[in-house]
């Protein structure tokens, strides 16, 4: 049975059974707290927790998700993989207990051919929550098992939180027995290897408080509205319908394993240690190509990290299975046609996805090469200090910095006979989790618990009015001070208020918040920021400037009429850009991101390479012919389908309802999907300024432009500066590129002469310098400050020829020079004066003493610089002393 026809089961089963089938979500959260879907249930905790009422009292899903916490044993066990599909039931007060375990029975025992699962019931065992006795007397009821295949277990197995206070309860789990040969006999609760977990049965029934741990918590009570939420693993399913040994042998995966075997000339099968590689790359191939199919791009920081991690984990097993060309256009050829009858949009959306993937391993293998560069030079001076350990934070650093893997360092350096001081590198890594862990809290502390917004959501939508009025008047539905819901917010307080109406913006698309004011009797409030905190909720930021503002007073927003037409004409300015660089560049120039404020826009797009001077002259006239020619400014409200049927873009990642709002500038041209605000006709946006192009990661490109009077403003300094320049260079302004490469040509060629001149004078003081040479202890030390210089590299130089002027007998050369409020000292050695016991690092640490400062270097050679011009004795005093007692 293919993966996908069990996925298909499930949901046709459910929907037979009046379930509304909900669309997977994207893997990219809406919850700020975490990067990606991680469960199921995640696009679900709204509902579950009653912050926002649930559309349907009855739902089925397939989930994508994605899971990187557990990345070292993937490859290693039957069931550890980062991608992976939850088919899920759900129910919002509608049927509980009796009808989750009635459907979860029905669709795994019934027959194939009856549309089920086709599971034996005796290879079926379950768990239910300790205290649970309801749960076991239905499992015994409806489906006929007896109690020693019902296992009781406590909090850590079977109940249920979100880890806060709020919803939460016992769970049971149904389990597959896979066989004597997989483990011992006696139930989940002895071998989880041999009784395979597959379908999980959340009862939502309780209200929790107090939450100290998993397992620590105070049940207060039982809720009103009790709810369903059961996932089960397809991958589990699967690799157990299609008799084969793990989730990596399955027909959505096995095959990026076959074409990994044809590249490598390995077997897989053959030997254990290769099975884990060939698993790895699988997984992982599969996992990038899902996670690029929602938008997410590989980079160094937040999702794109985790992107890159999986993806480069996939270039290193291939290096480890022997195959050091590229490898994903093959590799991810393969999963695509894997995964294509279940997500269309991996073989619709190829090209992007395919050019984010290949570009990212030709980036990965050229780290590599730099990285091995790096490495040998690292073992190498290891090996030349007598050492036999390459220390663990220079392994952290070629980690860290250049992502070269720790497990091709321990080969290398194995390769070269040193080893690698491991636990230097674990702890260094260590520290970095504990960072990133402590980032995590930071951030999670800073998001308010949600729960506190449910009362005011259930009172319904926020409803916007900002499209066609800047001013609407409302009531006040709650008032929140420091995330706590209150009766009554005071002058000088800062506040989040809740109102029933607003025509103040919130900060989504791209766009960011309006500014403006909210008034009422006897109150008025700044607004700081505008947020939808939970879908269908909008919460307004405030400053109280005057008076005090308290639920169900009456309240009226009031949009910053200036601030807002800035922003709509920066929105719009970016949907026309956007049309200019796909004119220009192609439909493969997708938007990844945009940031819309008054007079200012950025948009992302994915791009591979710097754009031209010409190629942005082109997409900068495209934008303004656009805006010349008045283009007219339309907005639909349609469905999903309907607006994809008609050509518009989507932002991905973007999470979008079953309706949407569709946006056109002169038709199809310019059609995108947007909730932002924007002009009647393009010519009111004014002018385009491109002043900007970079690079914002290996294959994407930022624009920036200024729009409307900023963008005029910016020419106009402009218009200014050349005028000046003119004046002053005394040249027309078609003129003035000659006239400053001219200029250009002559101070260069001027400074060269004087570099010339320069190192003459510095040649012409050697002897001189040579001629004081003083012995010290066992060495001729000329110990001198040639006053005023250019640089360290004059001293340097200086120092050097007076070191050769000396001959072979044993010399030190002690120079100090100063620039501006800078000291700075050389100090060099010949090999007769190291053999006699100097060393240029010792000695110039011991002048810089003197002179406040800093450096080093080897026996040979040593440099630093200080700020105490009044040490520069002291510190000639130092180095004598040194060489004294030497």
């Amino acid at each position: 049975m293919k993966t996908a026809d069990i996925a298909k089961r499930y949901l046709d089963y459910f929907e037979k059974n009046d379930h509304t089938i909900v669309p997977s979500a994207s893997l990219v959260s809406d919850d700020p707290s975490i990067l990606f879907t991680i469960a199921g249930m995640v696009p679900f905790i709204p509902y579950l927790t009653g912050v926002v009422p649930a559309p349907y009292t009855r739902a089925a899903d397939n989930q994508k998700c994605i899971r990187t916490n557990d990345i070292e044993e993937v490859g290693k066990t039957a069931r550890h993989g980062t991608f992976f599909q939850m088919l899920g039931n759900w129910s919002f007060g509608d049927y509980f207990k009796e009808g989750a375990i009635s459907y979860a029975w029905e669709l795994l025992t019934s027959s194939e051919a009856d549309g089920g699962l086709g599971f034996d019931e005796k290879d079926l065992w379950v768990t239910v929550y300790e205290t649970d006795d309801e749960a076991a007397e239905l499992w015994q009821r409806i489906a006929g098992l007896p109690a020693s295949r019902i296992q009781r277990l406590g909090r850590e197995d079977n109940f249920w939180t979100t880890g806060q206070p709020g919803p939460a309860g016992p769970c049971s789990e149904i389990y597959f027995d896979r066989g004597a040969k997989y483990g011992k006999d006696g139930g989940p609760a002895v071998d989880d290897n041999r009784f395979l977990e597959i379908w999980n049965l959340v009862f939502m029934q309780n209200e929790i408080t107090n939450v100290r741990s998993k397992t620590e918590f105070d049940i207060v009570g039982e809720l009103p509205a009790k709810n369903i939420d059961t996932g089960m693993g397809l991958e589990r399913v699967a690799f157990l319908k299609q008799g084969v040994e793990n989730m990596y042998e399955t027909d959505q995966v096995r095959p990026v394993i076959d074409r990994a075997s044809e590249l490598s000339g390995r077997r897989y099968g053959a030997e254990h240690t290769d099975d884990v590689r060939f698993r790895v790359i699988a997984d992982h191939i599969r996992s990038s190509l899902m996670l690029l199919s929602d938008g997410v791009t590989p980079s160094n920081e937040g999702r794109g990290y985790i992107l890159r991690r999986l993806m480069r984990r996939s270039v290193r097993s291939m290096r480890l299975l022997g195959v050091e060309e590229a490898t994903f256009p093959a590799l991810f050829e393969a999963s695509r046609d894997a995964m294509k009858e279940a997500y269309p949009v991996v073989d619709t959306d190829w090209d992007r996805i395919s050019s984010y993937a290949f570009a990212e391993e030709e980036t990965f293998l050229r780290t590599l090469t730099a990285g091995s560069t790096i490495l040998d030079t690292a073992v190498a001076k290891t090996k030349e200090e007598g050492g036999s350990t390459l220390a663990g934070n220079q392994a952290f650093l070629l980690h860290d910095t250049y992502g070269f893997p720790i497990d091709l360092t321990l080969e290398i350096a194995e390769e070269a006979g040193i080893g690698v001081d491991r636990d230097g590198f674990d702890s260094l890594m260590q520290e970095q989790r504990q960072r990133a862990k402590a980032d995590a809290k930071s951030r999670k502390r800073a998001i308010a618990d949600v729960s506190v917004y449910r009362e005011f959501r259930a009172q319904g939508e926020t409803v916007f009015t900002g499209f066609t009025d800047l001013q609407t008047e409302s009531r006040v539905l709650g008032v929140l001070v420091d995330g706590l819901s209150v009766a009554k917010a005071t002058e000088g307080q800062i506040a989040e208020v809740i109102l029933a109406e607003t025509a103040l913006y919130a900060e989504s698309g791209g766009q960011v918040a309006d500014k403006g004011t909210i008034v009422g009797p006897g109150f008025e409030l700044e607004v700081l920021d505008v947020q939808k905190p939970v879908p269908g909720l909008v919460s307004h930021t405030v400053e109280v400037t005057r008076g005090e503002v308290g639920v169900d007073q009456p309240a009226t927003t009031v949009v910053d009429a200036a601030n807002r037409r800035a922003a709509t004409q920066a929105h719009s300015a970016t949907h026309l850009v956007h049309a200019a660089l796909r004119d220009t560049l192609g439909k493969g120039a997708t938007q990844a991101g945009s940031l819309n404020r008054a007079g200012y826009l950025r948009f992302d797009f994915s791009w591979g390479q710097a754009l031209s001077a010409a190629t942005r002259s082109e997409i900068e006239e495209i934008a303004n012919n656009a805006v010349r020619d008045n283009l007219e400014v339309t907005t639909r409200v349609l469905s999903l389908d309907d607006a994809k049927a008609a050509g518009a873009m989507a932002l991905f990642g973007e999470k979008y309802g079953e309706t949407v709002r569709m946006v056109d500038i002169g038709g199809p041209w310019s059609r995108e999907l947007c909730g932002g605000t924007h002009v009647s006709a393009s010519a009111e946006i004014g002018l385009i300024n491109l002043i900007g192009e970079s690079s914002v990661g290996a294959s994407n490109r930022r624009v920036e432009a200024l729009v409307g009077l900023d963008a005029f403003r910016e020419l106009t300094a402009e218009r200014a500066i050349v005028a000046e320049l003119s004046a002053s260079l005394k040249a027309p302004k078609d003129q003035l590129a000659n006239r400053i490469a001219e200029l250009s040509a002559s101070l260069k060629a001027a400074e060269k002469k004087i570099a010339t001149f320069e190192a003459q004078a510095l040649a012409g003081r050697v002897p001189a310098l040579a001629q004081t040479a003083e012995r010290v202890g066992a060495v001729n030390l000329v110990a001198q400050s040639v006053g005023q210089v250019g640089s360290a590299d004059d001293v340097r130089s200086l120092a050097t020829s007076v070191r050769d002027r000396l001959g072979s007998e044993a010399a030190v050369v002690a120079l100090t020079g100063t620039a501006g409020e800078k000291v700075f000292a050389v100090v060099l050695t010949n090999e007769a004066a190291r053999t006699a016991g100097a060393k240029a690092g010792v000695l110039v640490k011991a002048a810089l003493g003197a002179l406040g400062g800093r450096g080093g270097g080897k026996d040979d050679m040593a440099q630093g610089a200080g700020s105490d011009v009044s040490g520069i004795p002291a510190a000639l005093d130092a180095v004598r002393a040194q060489l004294q007692g030497a």
